[in-house]
């Protein structure tokens, strides 16, 4: 089964708005991972993070099926954050997920309305409302904010996440300092662990001190038992411009 890819899931604090300086957001870059079944190679995923040409900034993750298990399963998720940085705030503007299946399609999309304070959540043909909350995140841009909170010296506690029509709380545990082998060579970690609240679902992350903390390596313990992993294969930007076969 392909790796979910809302597994890099990083944190920020739940009741006070994300403020940084310039000089911690992270670096623009593009990173491939390989995904595992297990041990099995089931997919790949691409995480883009750059500025579109009307000033905003839009970070997407891609993943799809690969190889064998493509040809039993294809499968391709898309999911695009577009934020800005508003008075040193990360604000989210808008987050479209596409999920196919098959011949099965889910779509949906979160819209904040900073204006109305109001967030329209939309899947497929079903829409409904709910106020915004301060320091509110989308599902894909808060794992950028992991990497500017810990380039801040700040350590995870909970963030507050429009996901699936609600607010959820996903708190976050520091594990341990690791250093972690991976294609691109060895690195020095912070290991963070992800708790999701009425979720037996297990989630790690290693992120990289000389990679602005990117996750390199994130690990997810499914319902089935099942241990769904992501590991970094190669990347451009962040000081590294590295492709491993």
């Amino acid at each position: 089964m392909l790796v979910k890819t809302h597994l890099f899931l990083l944190y920020a604090l739940i009741s006070t708005q994300l403020c940084f300086a310039d000089e911690e957001m992270p670096g623009f870059f593009e990173a491939n991972y390989t995904l595992y079944s297990n041990d099995t190679q089931v997919g790949l995923m691409e995480r883009r993070f750059f500025q579109l040409e009307n000033g905003t900034y839009s970070f997407s993750s891609e993943s799809k099926t690969t190889g064998f298990i493509a040809l039993l399963k294809k499968v391709h998720i898309l999911e695009v954050s577009t934020w800005d940085l508003i008075d040193s705030y990360f604000t989210p503007l808008n987050y479209t997920y596409h999920h196919t299946k098959g011949k099965k399609e889910r779509d949906a999309e979160i819209n904040f309305n900073w204006n109305k304070n109001q967030i329209t959540n939309r899947v497929n043909d079903s829409t409904w409302h709910m106020q915004i909350q301060k320091g509110i995140q989308d599902k894909l841009l808060y794992q950028l904010t992991i990497m500017s909170d810990l380039m801040s010296g700040q350590i995870p506690e909970s963030y507050a996440i429009a996901d699936g029509g609600k607010i959820k709380q996903y708190v976050f545990e520091r594990i341990a300092d690791e250093t972690l082998k991976t294609p691109l060579g060895e690195f020095k970690t912070i290991k963070l662990a992800l708790h999701k609240k009425n979720k037996k679902q297990e989630t790690f992350l290693w992120c990289a001190y000389d990679l602005n903390f990117l996750p390199i390596k994130v690990t997810s313990t499914e319902k089935d038992d099942r241990l769904s992993t992501a590991i970094i294969k190669s990347l451009k930007g962040l000081g590294l411009d590295n492709t491993s076969g």
